[in-house]
């Protein structure tokens, strides 16, 4: 059976893969954290739909690395209009309510792993 974090996270990669933007709006929490080569920050859905038009991004998840109920890291095949071949980048998802909260997304599996150990950390020590 999956589990809540696993179908949200699930449906953030089908909204944003299939470019629909009302179903990615809906797929994330108000406000989501979101960070990436391009900064970090909380955003509205309709700002994460935006940039999920803007981008054009397909990411393709190649593992799946459970770190808590509400923590998840994804690795990933990302590809851009523009790319001719996939690059491979991680994704730390958070969610809550059946929603995307986080997506931060770090250039390899080992980096992010590492941050969301210590989400985790500061999570389980408030």
């Amino acid at each position: 059976m999956e589990s809540s974090l696993e179908a949200a996270v699930n449906e953030w990669h089908a909204s944003v893969n299939d470019g629909d933007l009302q179903r990615s709006a809906r797929a994330v929490g108000d406000p989501m954290v979101a960070l990436g080569p391009k900064g970090a920050g909380s955003i509205t859905p309709e700002q994460f739909a935006e940039w999920v038009e803007r981008s054009g991004i397909k990411l393709t998840p190649r593992s799946w690395h459970p770190i808590s109920e509400r923590l998840m890291v994804v690795e990933e095949d990302a590809t851009w209009p523009e790319s001719k071949t996939p690059t491979r980048v991680a994704t730390v998802f958070r969610a809550s309510g059946g929603k995307v909260t986080a997506s931060l997304r770090l250039p390899d599996l080992k980096s992010a792993l590492e941050l969301a150990y210590v989400c985790r950390e500061m999570a389980a020590s408030e």
